[in-house]
């Protein structure tokens, strides 16, 4: 993509009032289902640096689809900020778009709603099957045991993103590969209005990828077995104080990156004012930010010790971004030939080069665009030490939750305020209160 940002996934802090809605017939007033079999509607993510960086990267693929299937698909690309919001107003009033897009993180809470089309063996074989996707980014389609909700569209992974000139000037020769060598690698270079690591400690989702790591570095998961929440185990509040000591003891976050809310840190690594960022996007997203692929190194998000890998060595959330079949869209066949052909392998190769994310379509992965120094350890990160963040109906309130309990944290860092296991617990504590299933 032409200067792209990989927006955090799910970035909405709205709780979804999970009412399991019944989805009445009608057509949508509001660009949703239609009366027209030659006629779909789609909400599209925002996925560039820009709504209209979108509309120009998408529209000459639906006018594709449509010389193809003479489908016109009537686009709407819809901002993070309004996304959620968007979505589950459809839900309740079952008028939505035919296509929609969701952040992957989403999949579970949507799906308890009954809003959207499920997919099932039959629904899958429209679309050439289930085993054309890569595993991991079907284990971020819905709630286990249950037919997937959406399909994968665009995958993503964390990785650290290293300024490499401010390495050199630091007498620092390599990446740092566990969590104690990134901090003794900030300390060295946290000095004269310089940081060592970003963050973005006002962005709710954000910080829940960050946490979620952590925890599962200790073994531990935010919910029970039986989908309750779980906030308060030893691992989860370590993994709290863990993350937000980077700004209050170990001082290699800055404190004003405690308001950050979103691309902010990007901002500042760009312009070398911090050394290192954790992020989800390949290296478009800092040559549109004026950074050239010499400027940056790019490894394997930390881990406690070792190397990364499955359990506890897991490193990064699995991001990305689903499609969905509105299941009041009065127009399932043509809905369905419409994802076939967004999640082809032509189309998955194309998109994803464009957008900087990795196909979660297994032969589109095998393009050489995705072997190259960055995208090649996002590939390897999903394929071996990457998990889904809980796939349970209160998903989003945990994110809400729990992303503000560490957003108050890092405030009170910010203002100097002691930041220990209590106060993380406390704060943990509230966090698990607020949630419907406590």
């Amino acid at each position: 993509m032409s200067r792209i940002r990989a927006t955090a996934i799910g970035a909405v802090t709205v709780s979804l009032a999970l009412a399991a809605t019944a989805c009445g017939g009608g057509s949508s007033t509001g660009g949703g289902s239609n009366d027209s079999p030659k006629t779909l509607t789609y909400w599209a993510s925002n996925q560039g640096a820009s709504i209209q960086v979108d509309k120009k990267v998408l529209q000459p693929e639906l006018d594709k689809f449509e010389k193809k299937t003479g489908i016109k698909v009537k686009l709407e690309v819809v901002p993070w900020s309004d996304l959620l919001n968007r979505i589950m107003a459809a839900t309740t009033s079952g008028q939505g778009p035919d296509v929609l897009n969701i952040g992957n993180t989403w999949s579970a809470s949507l799906q308890a709603t009954g809003a959207l089309q499920p997919w099932d063996a039959k629904q899958f074989d429209k679309i050439g099957g289930k085993d054309r996707f890569v595993e991991s980014a079907i284990g971020s389609a819905g709630a286990e045991g249950k037919d997937p909700a959406a399909v994968p569209l665009y995958s993503m992974s964390y990785a650290l993103y290293y300024n490499k000139k401010m390495f050199k000037d630091a007498g620092i020769t390599k990446p740092p590969a566990t969590w104690d060598e990134l901090v003794a690698d900030g300390k060295k270079i946290s000095k004269g209005g310089k940081w060592g690591l970003g963050a973005e400690g006002s962005n709710l989702s954000n910080n829940i990828h960050q946490i979620f790591v952590m925890a599962k570095q200790r073994g531990a998961d935010w919910f029970t077995a039986d989908g309750k929440p779980d906030f308060t185990s030893d691992g989860a509040v370590a993994a709290v104080k863990q993350y937000v000591d980077m700004m209050a003891t170990s001082k290699i976050i800055a404190p004003g990156n405690a308001e950050y809310a979103q691309n902010q840190s990007l901002s500042d690594f760009s312009k070398n004012k911090t050394a290192m960022i954790l992020w989800q996007a390949a290296s478009s997203t800092f040559e549109s930010q004026g950074m050239s692929e010499d400027d940056f190194g790019v490894a394997p998000a930390p881990v406690m010790s070792g190397t990364p890998g499955p359990g506890q060595n897991t490193n990064s959330m699995v991001a990305g971004i689903n499609i969905a079949i509105f299941k009041n869209t009065k127009n399932l066949d043509g809905a369905s030939k419409f994802v076939k052909f967004m999640t082809s392998d032509e189309e998955s190769k194309l998109l994803n080069k464009t957008y900087g994310s990795i196909p979660p379509v297994k032969a589109a992965q095998e393009d050489a665009a995705f072997d190259g120094p960055a995208t090649s350890v996002l590939k390897k990160t999903l394929a071996t030490s990457a998990a889904p963040l809980p796939q349970v109906p209160d998903e989003s309130q945990f994110e809400t939750a729990v992303g503000t309990a560490v957003k108050e944290l890092f405030a009170d860092a910010a203002a100097g305020k002691a930041v220990t296991t209590e106060s993380v617990k406390a704060a943990l504590t509230k966090a698990q209160q607020s949630m419907p299933n406590k």
